[in-house]
């Protein structure tokens, strides 16, 4: 295929075809996001979803991932280079379909929207300006930012974008036809003019029209005949499978990875058949890399956080490979085609883990003797979340002395997401708004929830039983949840903290020291190799990892409890013993032939366990 100047893209007059130079077009898409694959891999990943019969390639634009902070845009570093991307899909013979949101989903935090929102208490998400200017004003700040960027990539410029989605599943959240009207028209002020489409499920579109002007039809989890009664009911514009689940996502604590035993072979032989478009979701998942993976809440109210891995059983797994799925499909779409397929890819080359001894770390640093400047108090009276000190990522630590204590009950039931509590050094258990497994919470006295019983005696190092005491209470922020309702979520204490001594009343305790830990790069430099009490959980621990020859690999934290591994300063994400993913990730291009570093922090463990090195994810 040859994708230089002259192309057109446009829809038939009865809306029955996508056409392409004027002739009727088959979109064979699979989805990947830039975001969540390392800039090196991303022409690997592209032939690989060509290889299996792919002529377009679908991808998220995760706004939070280039505005971390209001105006301050980053499309540059890493694989953050989104021009790069696409000019790279072009250059391989793809056609691209872009899906800039602002909301993606994605089982991205907050479906992409920056956090920085959730600093106005007030904020309304997803609305059009007549609701809330402040939420559509960054919204044309960051879509402003793109069209420059986009214009000279669309078909009609000598681009390989086909279409721009407006928006995401919008009719899952609401129905505002002046919003994605809103949105449709700061593209159009910047000059682009489309071709647009919008995605939704058939129920939700039926129910709420959920659509733009002239625009095209994506369907998630859609299939022939769900496009046949689209056509019938939206007849003007063409329809397609815009998300075909090859796999599913995963959330810390189910059983298994989900997903592993879809089959979408009658769905593909049915699309093949009737030449009707669709596109893979995903065709290649890649990771969450850092603290950037996200989280849904069931219908009964339980928050149920992402794991790392975005492998989502897809046909080109985490680490590239074509997957038994991969050879199947490639056999389904290429019987229909005219020509051969190209060649699959060689593999990425894994470390031979067999030959290399399990990393044995030291302990290296502690929290405690890493901790920022306190924000003046009066910022503090009660505990803020995250957002409302500015902090996207990471953990916050409360500290408050408490007079006359003796025992206690503490009462942090809303908790976002994880702490861990202190009395005076000695940890007093944790609450978790995520339910833990029994097996795994009963060992730590990790509530779910429920108010925590402080110790009754506090440790023989004591000095002062009766006197003063330190209460310290560490929260982890894990992912926002990014579909749904309850999408405004904000991290940290997000009620008074609130305890009763003895068989007293509860009460409200105010005046807090609040200590912000990004964990972000910054901080992971600075990161002062210091340790006063290596019995107090909250410990850095450091392993070295000596290489003639680089490869991709998994850290198997199975022998760890609950935090995050960076290697070379890169954050391959969280790990948590509950699973059920235990090995993390590390692409080949963040090693060095030599000596690597491995750097883990683990909310609960004061010993250090070996790693291990594994070629798999499971």
């Amino acid at each position: 295929m040859n994708l230089e100047r002259g192309h057109t893209f446009s829809f038939s007059p009865d809306g029955e075809d996508f056409l392409l130079d004027g002739e009727p077009f088959q979109i064979r898409s699979g989805e990947m996001h830039p975001a969540r694959i390392p800039r090196e891999y991303w022409q690997h990943r592209i032939r690989m979803a060509k290889a299996m019969g792919m002529n377009c390639i679908a991808l998220y634009i995760m706004w939070n991932y280039h505005e971390t902070r209001p105006g301050v845009f980053d499309f540059h570093s890493g694989n953050r280079d989104i021009e790069a991307f696409i000019r790279l899909c072009q250059s391989e013979g793809m056609w691209v379909l872009l899906r800039p949101g602002p909301y993606v989903c994605a089982e991205w935090d907050l479906g992409g929207l920056p956090s920085y929102l959730l600093s106005d208490p007030n904020v309304q998400l997803r609305t059009d300006s007549a609701t809330d200017a402040r939420y559509m004003a960054a919204v044309a700040r960051y879509i402003e930012e793109l069209i420059p960027r986009i214009k000279p990539l669309l078909i009609h410029h000598g681009g390989p974008i086909l279409m721009i989605q407006i928006e995401n599943e919008f009719g899952s959240y609401a129905s505002n036809p002046a919003y994605l009207e809103e949105l449709r028209q700061l593209w159009l002020k910047g000059c682009v003019t489309g071709p647009f489409y919008t995605e939704d499920g058939l129920p939700q579109l039926e129910r709420n029209r959920t659509t733009v002007a002239g625009g095209a039809i994506a369907l998630s989890n859609g299939d022939v005949a769900q496009i046949t009664t689209v056509r019938r009911e939206f007849p003007a514009v063409p329809a397609m499978a815009g998300e075909v689940y090859p796999g599913w996502l995963t959330h810390w604590g189910e059983p298994g990875f989900a997903g592993i035993n879809y089959d979408l072979s009658q769905t593909l032989i049915a699309f093949m058949q009737s030449k009707r478009s669709f596109n893979l979701y995903v065709i290649h998942g890649g990771t969450s890399f850092g603290f950037y993976a996200g989280a849904n809440v069931d219908g009964s109210g339980n928050y149920q956080p992402d794991i790392t891995s975005y492998d989502y059983s897809a046909p080109i797994s985490e680490q590239g490979v074509a997957t038994p799925k991969f050879m199947k499909y490639r056999d389904i779409i290429g019987g229909y085609l005219p020509a051969p397929l190209p060649d699959i890819p060689d593999a990425i080359a894994t470390l031979e883990c067999t030959d290399i001894d399990a990393l044995m770390p030291t302990l290296y640093a502690s929290i405690w003797d890493n901790l920022p400047t306190a924000l003046p108090r009066e910022q503090s009276i009660e505990p803020q979340s995250f957002e409302s000190y500015g902090q996207a990522f990471g953990f916050v630590l409360y500290r408050k002395q408490l007079q006359d204590f003796t025992n206690g009950v503490l009462d942090i039931s809303n908790v976002h997401d994880y702490a861990t509590v202190f009395v005076d050094e000695h940890y007093a258990g944790g609450v978790s708004r995520t339910r833990i497994p029994r097996e795994y919470a009963q060992p730590l006295h990790v509530m779910h929830r429920a108010p925590l019983a402080l110790p009754l005696t506090l440790p023989e190092h004591q000095s002062n039983p009766g006197g003063p005491v330190s209460l310290e209470i560490f929260v982890e922020g894990l992912g926002r949840v990014n579909f749904g309702p309850a999408l405004v979520d904000r991290k940290g204490l997000l009620e008074p903290v609130r305890m009763k001594i003895a068989d007293g009343p509860f009460s409200t305790l105010k005046g807090w020291e609040v200590f912000l830990l990004p964990m972000d790069e910054t901080f992971i430099v600075n990161l002062k190799g210091s340790c006063s009490n290596p019995l107090k959980p909250g410990l850095f621990f450091k392993a070295s990892l000596v290489l003639d020859e680089v490869g991709d690999t998994w850290l198997d934290m199975s022998n760890w409890t609950k935090g995050v591994v960076w290697v070379n300063g890169h954050n391959l994400g969280r790990y948590w013993n509950i699973g059920p993913q235990r090995r993390l990730y590390c692409p080949a291009p963040w090693l060095v032939r030599g000596e690597n570093e491995v750097l883990i922090f683990d909310l609960h463990q004061i010993k250090a366990m070996p790693v291990e090195l594994a070629d798999t994810l499971n």
